[in-house]
């Protein structure tokens, strides 16, 4: 594998975790997931998913690192946090930042948000300017998540798994403005570390809006692509739903991010597990 594509595939274990939300519930509860990160059935490496909510305030944290051959070549990796608040059902970023890096590369994006609008906004080294990349305008960072807030799934209501995919994800991750289109294809039965049950499974659409390089083929194959999806599993003594299977179709295979173990602690936060 091209060392540039392995080091694309280290932030993937971030981005494609974002495929999934728009809001917390007023609750206490932990969450911490393990998932394994394969392309065409080979494992390239890990992500780690841990955070608590408490009451109206939320925190969640992510790692990803490319493991074996190609790990030993590229040394990809990323992290990321976000933290935010909960009012009325509604989401209310307050902070993210992400990290990403390889042997030849490294890249940090930090954000300020208040009331779903972007106050300020820093990535080093600033995004490279391109005649065909789409200008990013003030309306675009308004009405928008950051990637990683955007993992939890409120399913309100009797909407149940259907009203979990049926919904639109407005993304903003510092540097690009696109939308994840999210609709119900069905459901099934898993089981794994920490759940067995039924999950929903959705199919997702890329839509870039700003931030993009036009005439990209990569752009062109990600907005075609149809073969995109996820699968949500219920967190237990909340209304949530979260991924525990990403399946995304690249230029060079097949890559999926699946939990290995799934564990929720229904009541207690993450800050009260660590005291």
């Amino acid at each position: 594998m091209k060392p540039a594509i392995a080091s694309s595939l280290a932030g993937l274990g971030l981005s494609m975790l974002a495929l999934a939300s728009s809001a917390l519930p007023a609750a206490a509860a932990s969450l911490d997931a393990k998932y394994e990160v394969s392309l065409l059935g080979l494992s390239l490496g890990t992500a780690h998913l841990s955070g608590g909510i408490n009451g109206g305030s939320y925190k969640i944290d992510v790692v990803a690192k490319l493991t074996g051959l190609v790990g030993s070549f590229t040394g990809g990796r990323g992290s990321g946090a976000a933290t935010g608040n909960v009012s009325g059902g509604r989401l209310s970023p307050a902070t993210f930042a992400v990290t990403s890096a390889s042997s030849s590369e490294s890249r940090t994006v930090r954000m300020a948000l208040d009331g779903n609008a972007v106050q300020a906004v820093a990535v080093e080294p600033p995004v490279d300017s391109k005649p065909d990349r789409v200008p990013l305008t003030d309306s675009h960072k308004r009405n928008v998540v950051d990637p990683l807030s955007a993992f939890l799934m409120p399913v309100e209501g009797k909407g149940g798994p259907n009203a979990a995919c049926n919904r639109t994800l407005p993304i903003f991750d510092g540097a690009a403005r696109y939308d994840i289109k999210l609709s119900y294809s069905g459901s099934r039965q898993v089981k794994l570390d920490g759940y067995s049950g039924p999950v929903a499974i959705c199919q997702a659409r890329y839509v870039p809006i700003a931030g993009h390089r036009s005439l990209r083929p990569s752009t062109k194959f990600m907005t075609e692509n149809r073969d995109i999806n996820t699968w949500l599993a219920p967190v237990a003594g909340t209304n949530m739903m979260v991924p525990v299977r990403i399946s995304v179709r690249t230029m060079v295979g097949t890559a999926v991010i699946e939990a290995s173990s799934f564990k929720v602690d229904p009541g207690v936060t993450a800050s009260a597990i660590k005291n």
